[in-house]
């Protein structure tokens, strides 16, 4: 039975980029459940972020693992919780597994947030706009 480690955060995303397979396979699907920024991390106990991720978790593989079990493939749940590099190798130690992929959603770099200006766009237009009065 082949053994896959599958990264994953968005159960529509992750269906649709799941690397198809013929044969019976070992899932051992990792949740990456979203970072909380730090300002939230100051208001919120460590049992709750807890409490929260593996909520979100148990969301997240209640849409993913019946429709790989109906197909007769066995699943194994983990909910990350610290650096992937590391979770990488223990996983691979137990499982003994060389085939890991990525089905986590991008995140865009460019941002599309066209609502905020950093200060060096807004210093550069306020001097072209003096440079184009004079």
């Amino acid at each position: 039975m082949d053994k896959v480690i599958v990264y994953l955060d968005d159960p529509a995303y992750a269906r649709q980029q799941m690397p198809p397979v013929e044969a019976p396979t070992h899932w051992v699907l990792v949740a990456c459940a979203p970072r909380m920024t730090h300002r939230i991390s100051k208001w919120v106990s460590h049992s709750a972020r807890e409490n929260w991720r593996a909520k979100w978790a148990d969301k997240l593989f209640a849409q993913v693992i019946p429709p790989l079990r109906a197909r007769g493939d066995a699943v194994t749940p983990v909910l990350a919780r610290g650096p992937l590099p590391e979770l990488t190798r223990s996983l691979m130690a137990e499982h003994g597994t060389a085939r890991v992929v990525d089905v986590r959603r991008p995140k865009s770099s460019d941002g599309g947030d066209f609502g905020r200006w950093s200060p060096g766009a807004l210093l550069g237009l306020g001097a072209l706009l003096i440079l184009s009065l004079d």
